[in-house]
């Protein structure tokens, strides 16, 4: 990004991008949301303050977590673990896990995911995406029946299986019981060191618990951002949505 400021805070539509995440959770019907912050917290959080009254008018709150160490997704979605104590004492309260780097991300699409999700009574729903240059996202892999079967990081992938289209954005929606309880499973990965949320959809499989897949994903929402010029072009796509800046 050319810049030391963590990519969260970064304007798309004349605010931090995290703040359209907030703003599609809240569309979607979310009470509680929690903030992972690390990397120049103060920032991240001064950018968010202004969203806790937007939320307490809708009947929500927003709260944080603190990841000290950056060790990868799966470490900080455990960082909020204590935030999400009542709701994963039992089954049947569900949390998405989402990115804040992902400011074209829909409140329809999340409606989605979790209609399916508690449809299906699942453990585990993500949304896929099929898009044209999977370039520096997660593969989804199926077997010979098209069945799912994991989710491989693009480091990790092998030549075939960076063939593939079918990319994970990152829109996941876990029972909370489950969620907490299938990262105590994850590993560090032996090639990065890190905690993958990736692995969890794999754990929960293997431990014969139902997990869902959607393509409900549209691929012009999918774009990373790493560079200046996939702000600007991510920037563009935002506003022609319609969606007032500075909202």
């Amino acid at each position: 990004m050319r810049s030391n400021l963590p990519k969260v805070i970064h304007p798309v539509g004349g605010r931090p991008m995290v703040c359209a995440v907030i703003d599609a959770c809240l569309e979607a019907g979310c009470r509680r949301i929690v903030v992972v912050v690390g990397y120049m917290q103060e920032l991240v959080r001064e950018a968010v303050e202004p969203m806790r009254s937007t939320a307490q008018a809708q009947g929500a709150t927003i709260e944080f977590a603190v990841q000290g160490q950056q060790l990868g997704t799966g470490h900080a979605v455990m960082c909020a673990a204590g935030a999400f104590e009542g709701e994963s004492a039992s089954a049947g309260n569900d949390v998405f896990v989402l990115c804040g780097d992902g400011p074209l991300i829909r409140s329809e699409t999340l409606r989605t995911i979790l209609g399916v999700h508690r449809s299906a009574g699942a453990a585990v729903t993500l949304a896929t995406s099929v898009v044209e240059d999977p370039s520096g996202y997660g593969r989804i892999t199926r077997d010979a029946s098209g069945r799912f079967t994991g989710i491989v990081e693009q480091k990790n992938a092998t030549p075939e299986q960076l063939r593939i289209r079918e990319i994970n954005p990152s829109y996941y929606v876990f029972d909370a019981a489950a969620l907490f309880s299938l990262l105590k499973k994850v590993k560090r990965n032996g090639l990065t060191g890190e905690y993958y949320i990736t692995d969890a959809p794999e754990h929960a499989l293997a431990g014969g618990l139902r997990v869902e897949v959607v393509r409900a994903v549209p691929p012009e929402d999918v774009f990373s951002i790493n560079t200046p010029e996939d702000l600007a072009r991510v920037d563009g796509v935002y506003r022609s949505r319609g969606v007032r800046a500075g909202r």
